[in-house]
């Protein structure tokens, strides 16, 4: 990589907001300086579509980005998804077969509607998911399963995050991409070779950025494709240890404005 990157990927949670999830006023400064100054900054984030107007309204302006762990492209300007690559029916059957009969108790969401919306079965237990209009409960499998989805979302009880992911993983192996984010045991499944890797390069093949000028930052698993595809991989301190082990750099944690502050040394703004 050069010495100034020519686009900038950040995951959002863990990464660049606090763990109130909110954006500090030094961040959203930095942020602003360097996209005032013409480097693209572009969020990449497991969060679906309808969860990024909460981090809008802490930025100066929206900036495109990469949701759903690369399943979807968003221009926030236009709100236009510029790109998705969801699950076909037929594939979440099948995921959806093999986890049942491998992991007793296990219960799904999917994200449909480029992530617009969201649709659970009874069993799934709701979280920070609070839209009543975007987010529905579905009566059988076969409604759940019906329409494509940029993710479908998986929970069997309170599990090791790394062990059930693993798990997940290999049933699902050869048809769908298995990662996780969290520390209560949800996994997220995406379409096979789809990841935050795939949806950024996408994006950046149509700026004409290669992946060696892009500086990116995370924190989970879910991260770790992104990282290890950048020119220059940087954790922030709180990450996950498969985060730091494929990181080229580290900053400080997110409760720290992290990214923020590594910016502002890359970039000399804030």
């Amino acid at each position: 990589m050069g010495e100034t990157p020519r686009l900038i990927a950040t995951d959002i949670d863990g990464t660049l907001i606090r763990d109130d999830r909110t954006v500090s006023a030094y961040t959203a400064d930095v942020l602003a300086r360097i996209t005032a100054q013409g480097t693209p900054v572009v969020l990449v984030t497991g969060r679906p579509v309808r969860w990024l107007k909460m981090v809008y309204d802490q930025l100066a302006e929206p900036l495109p980005a990469v949701c759903a762990n690369g399943a979807v492209v968003y221009d926030p300007v236009e709100d236009e998804v510029l790109r998705a690559d969801p699950l076909a029916p037929q594939h979440l059957v099948e995921v959806a077969r093999r986890l049942r009969a491998e992991v007793p108790g296990i219960s799904f969401a999917v994200e449909i509607q480029d992530s617009r919306q969201m649709r659970h079965e009874a069993d799934y237990p709701l979280r920070w998911d609070a839209d009543d209009d975007l987010i529905r409960l579905v009566q059988t499998p076969e409604e759940l399963l019906s329409a494509p989805a940029v993710k479908l979302l998986a929970r069997a009880g309170e599990q090791d995050p790394d062990a059930f992911v693993a798990l997940v993983a290999a049933a699902v192996a050869g048809l769908a991409e298995a990662t996780h984010s969290s520390s209560s045991g949800l996994v997220e499944i995406s379409a096979a070779g789809v990841t935050k890797a795939a949806g950024l390069d996408w994006y950046c093949d149509r700026l004409g950025v290669r992946a060696a000028d892009v500086l990116a930052f995370g924190d989970m698993p879910n991260d770790v494709p992104m990282l290890s595809w950048a020119g220059r991989g940087v954790a922030v301190a709180n990450a996950h240890r498969a985060v730091l082990a494929v990181a080229d750099e580290v900053t400080a944690a997110n409760s720290e404005d992290g990214v923020a502050a590594y910016l502002e040394k890359v970039f000399g703004v804030g």
